[in-house]
């Protein structure tokens, strides 16, 4: 199979019929690697060095039979400087299931396929895949891997007042750390991203879509997916404590100290399961990791810590079948949520640092979590559900007058997840008079959709996420799953066609033609930043690998414009060690990075993963 980054020179392609091409021009088709359902509208890319207007294509079946034909369309606009043409190449007429390849004089062939859509729970599973990876503590699978148990001494990790950092900018640590003389069980979880941190707003993030995924699934959903959110949520119970009133929101530190008389996370590149047996010098954080209370024991919490946190409680809560568990785990909901700082909020607590996690809305988390506990109230008959179906309107409502307008669904904000579901609340309870109402939540839905829709007008390749920005690709998968929620509170299907073209970007069909989740598609991220992947899996797309692991994608230029670092000593090198394969592709003030220094680009995260796994769990429901 010729590989979708072949590119060739049409002046040997050219053929009897065809329009004038010129000579030196050479040519790619980019294409979603995983494939389409049959009703879905289906458009590749072709990304041309010279003009290539109306360029004829054909579409031929696995046994070489033409089933398609047409002429590549308008011309979309130029790529960067050197790819100054990209045409649309409409193939929607192939509804038929099977595998495919798109010939043209204008570029190499290009595999793609048409099935169900029941097809997109196998990436979902393949995620699925990576949170089993991703699990720290005793309860490990160990996988493709080779996964072993880890960071053991969390079981009795000792508590610490918040350190601080010798700038805003920055994770290195001025002085030291003062232990508050308490220790606590924080063993389990996940790992955050490429590195052994572990945060309780990030993870509360993540187990609220992998319950909503669980929950929305049809009847194709792998398994392995309500254990995997049972993982999250057991480790969620651990950094609340109930009794005094305790949330706990962090795991370790990310760097050492300016003095270096300690090491941080960060400092190493290590397998997990070497930190609770190290000794060396300055490693006492390494192997006895530090934890961190949101405030002190009854005192008011952030508010997004509060309102997340209890949706992933009350989201499991309308999951498990049995009655008795399930009040429980809506009471852990209320409890959380009730301790919401919501006057005065200053600046949210998310991470140490904050600049890890720079979140600054947080009324979209409030609705969220009285939204699902309301959904999860009315389940059970329990008589609170009409307060917190008042509290999420409310609360919907300030969003909507304070924080609307500037973002769609990712892990700083939540707000489609809290709408669509405020509306199932709302229409649950026949509500009356409250601060919004359904024309106010769809509307935003819909406001959303077309800050995604705006921008996907004015990009060659119809991304509706901000090229030059951290996290495209899970603003992409944001962007799917949005036009899904809409649509499934709407009824109306005129963004499916949006919301399928940005997963088809994630998947390859964007300019630097990779998939952006390993091991999905063809040509995929091979080499990420992430230390067990490096440390055991291959580095040269072949497995074992981090399968299902959801990178950041294309990030800004200016970020690489210092080199991509030093190797650790104990880091295997990339195929073509410092040569980027991707060079040519750079642009629109973006680049894209396949190699395991480049944090900036390869690092694969777990809010990416938990977007990606809902969207395409939603995407798996189409008919």
């Amino acid at each position: 199979m010729r590989r979708i980054l072949a590119a060739v020179a049409l002046s040997a392609l050219v053929t009897a019929g065809s329009p004038a091409l010129a000579e030196s021009t050479t040519g790619f088709i980019r294409v979603d690697q995983v494939g389409f359902a049959p009703s879905e509208t289906k458009r590749a890319y072709l990304m041309t060095t010279g003009p290539a207007a109306a360029a004829p294509f054909t579409v031929v079946d696995h046994r070489g039979r033409e089933v398609l034909r047409g002429r590549a369309g308008a011309d979309l606009g130029p790529w960067n400087a050197k790819y100054g043409h990209v045409y649309a190449v409409d193939l929607s007429g192939l509804r038929v299931p099977g595998r495919y390849r798109i010939r043209t004089a204008a570029a190499a062939p290009a595999e793609f396929r048409v099935a169900p859509a029941a097809q997109f729970a196998g990436p979902a599973s393949k995620v699925v895949t990576f949170f089993g990876a991703q699990r720290d503590g005793a309860d490990v699978v160990p996988g493709e891997l080779g996964r072993r148990p880890s960071h053991l001494n969390d079981r009795r990790a000792a508590v610490y007042e918040w350190p601080a950092f010798t700038g805003p900018d920055t994770d290195q640590i001025k002085g030291g750390l003062t232990a508050l003389g308490t220790t606590v069980d924080v063993e389990g979880g996940w790992f955050d991203a490429g590195d052994y941190l572990k945060f309780t707003h990030i993870l509360a993030y993540v187990d609220t879509l992998l319950w909503a995924a669980r929950r929305d699934a049809g009847p194709v959903v792998d398994p392995r997916l309500r254990a995997e959110a049972a993982h999250g949520l057991k480790w969620l119970d651990k950094m609340w404590d109930e009794r005094s009133r305790t949330l706990y929101i962090q795991v370790g530190i990310g760097a050492g100290d300016a003095e270096g008389t300690f090491a941080g996370d960060h400092d190493l590149w290590r397998l997990p399961e070497a930190d609770d047996g190290d000794t060396g010098q300055g490693r006492q954080f390494i192997r006895n990791r530090p934890v961190f209370r949101a405030a002190p024991p009854g005192e008011p919490i952030s508010p997004n810590l509060a309102g997340r946190t209890a949706a992933a409680f009350a989201l499991a809560s309308q999951v498990e079948p049995d009655r008795y568990r399930a009040q429980r785990l809506l009471d852990k909901a209320a409890s959380i949520y009730a301790l919401a700082r919501t006057e005065n909020v200053g600046r949210l607590t998310t991470s140490l640092p904050w600049a890890f996690y720079p979140e600054s809305v947080w009324r979209d988390d409030m609705e969220l979590g009285g939204a699902e506990m309301a959904l999860a109230a009315q389940r059970l008959e329990d008589p609170r559900a009409g307060e917190w179906l008042r509290q999420a309107a409310h609360w919907a409502g300030q969003y909507l007058e304070h924080e609307a307008g500037g973002d769609t669904l990712n892990l700083y904000d939540v707000s489609a997840l809290g709408h669509a579901d405020l509306v199932r609340a709302l229409r649950a309870a026949g509500a009356g008079d409250l601060a919004v109402d359904e024309s106010h939540l769809l509307g935003d839905l819909k406001a959303q959709l077309e800050i995604g829709a705006g921008r996907a007008a004015k990009d060659p390749f119809g991304a509706g996420a901000v090229y030059d920005g951290f996290d495209a690709v899970p603003h992409a998968f944001g962007l799917a799953a949005t036009s899904r929620l809409y649509r499934a509170v709407s009824g109306d299907r005129s963004y499916d066609a949006f919301g399928t073209r940005q997963r088809n970007w994630t998947f390859g069909a964007n300019a630097w033609g990779v998939s952006f989740m390993v091991g999905a598609g063809e040509n995929f991220e091979r080499c990420p930043h992430h230390q067990i992947a490096n440390l055991k899996g291959r580095v040269d797309g072949r497995r074992p690998l981090a399968t299902g692991a959801v990178v950041n994608g294309p990030n800004s230029e200016d970020l690489f414009s210092g080199g991509l670092g030093e190797h650790f000593e104990e880091m295997r090198r990339c195929p073509g060690d410092g040569v980027d394969r991707y060079e040519e592709f750079t642009g629109r003030g973006s680049r894209y990075v396949d190699d395991v220094r480049s944090w900036q680009a390869s690092e694969p995260a777990d809010d990416f993963a938990a977007i990606a796994l809902y969207a395409l769990t939603l995407m798996s429901k189409d008919r």
